[in-house]
């Protein structure tokens, strides 16, 4: 071996030496760094606690955006959501736009009424001189719940049908002819097949010309005119389907408050909750100036926090509200549903969010990573 090959093996190995030296101080360091952390653990873990609540408590704009929720919250309850006042039939009827006084003038043809007796007779539906317990069974709703036409989604078929055939179709299918007597009411005449029924008023949609799809459209709009203005009568609307299975639960459900008023007040009340809930989210999200996905995050508790806060102060406040007054067409009941819902979501988005923020925190400690 030459002497350079000497100086080059005894350089290498005093490289290697010191290298390995290096390598134990800083893997002596890491693990000294390692255990003051761990020793420090629960200290560590209240700061990041603490850096959490700072890093998403409401500012002044938080707080800004917290009222103007609140805000439109109460003015939806008060202004735009409330139960609505429930009338007589006549009143409903007359409250209708564009209502047009009805009077019983069928000059029956069988299946086959002008355009001018739909248009001017009332619909057969809510017949009931000589049905012979045709349209018994109904309990408290009677013939709301026992003449399909009635129902707010089988009625846009049969109540169409029977409209452009003035004809009645009960709960149970049977068909019958509806006649004016001689008192010039409707009157229920001779039994009728509801296969003829439909097929009849399919013939005059797509086989009668333009006669007979005017005739149709015309039924199906009296139909819809006329679930309209019994909706918020005091009997209102049976639910959708229930009154063809069992006209008695129809009724009785109704009696318990759920009708087609009630349930649709509801949905309206949780909507209009849910849209004033998105316009504060999307507002406030233009206002976040984070780049990371974690400040995304944190950011985003903060506006579940104003739509949390938002929901239930008004929420208190309406049940507090009819608590005083005792108005139960004050109570937003749909918006108390979507209180309870932000409120489990919202807390459990958050929880999540906490400890990912923790504890991906704390293991970045141990890894050496910066937080």
């Amino acid at each position: 071996m030459s002497s350079q090959d000497f100086r080059n093996r005894r350089n290498s190995i005093i490289n290697n030496l010191d290298n390995t030296v290096f390598d134990l101080k800083k893997g002596s360091n890491e693990a000294t760094r390692v255990r003051e952390v761990v020793g420090n653990t629960r200290q560590i873990l209240d700061d990041l606690d603490e850096q959490f609540c700072k890093r998403t408590g409401l500012n002044k704009v938080d707080a800004a955006f917290l009222f103007v929720a609140i805000g439109l919250q109460i003015a939806r309850q008060y202004l735009f959501t409330k139960f609505p006042q429930r009338l007589d039939d006549q009143t409903a009827a007359n409250s209708i736009k564009d209502h047009v006084e009805e009077h019983s003038n069928r000059r029956h043809r069988y299946y086959n009424p002008s355009l001018e007796e739909i248009v001017s007779n009332p619909v057969p539906f809510d017949a009931n001189i000589g049905a012979n317990g045709a349209l018994s069974g109904g309990g408290r709703m009677g013939h709301r719940v026992t003449a399909i036409g009635h129902d707010p989604v089988l009625g846009l078929i049969f109540g169409t049908a029977n409209i452009a055939t003035s004809t009645l179709t009960t709960a149970s299918f049977a068909s019958y002819h509806i006649c004016t007597n001689a008192n010039n009411r409707d009157a229920f005449k001779h039994n009728a097949k509801t296969d003829l029924v439909l097929s009849h008023t399919i013939n005059k949609l797509l086989k009668n010309g333009m006669e007979g799809k005017v005739i149709v459209a015309t039924s199906l709009i009296k139909e819809i005119i006329h679930l309209k203005s019994d909706i918020n009568t005091k009997n209102s609307l049976p639910l959708p389907g229930i009154s063809a299975i069992n006209p008695k639960l129809a009724s009785d459900l109704a009696s318990y408050g759920l009708d087609m008023a009630n349930i649709l007040t509801i949905g309206k009340q949780a909507t209009y909750a849910s849209m004033i809930n998105l316009l504060i989210a999307m507002i406030h999200r233009l206002y976040f100036d984070g780049s990371s996905d974690m400040d995304r995050k944190l950011y985003e508790v903060k506006t579940r926090k104003i739509l949390s806060y938002s929901n239930l102060i008004a929420t208190s406040t309406n049940m507090a509200v009819v608590a005083i007054t005792r108005d139960l067409d004050l109570f937003d009941l749909g918006g108390l549903g979507v209180t309870i819902y932000r409120l489990i979501t919202d807390r459990n988005f958050i929880k999540q969010v906490k400890e990912e923020f923790i504890f991906g925190s704390y293991r970045n400690m141990i890894m050496g990573d910066s937080i």
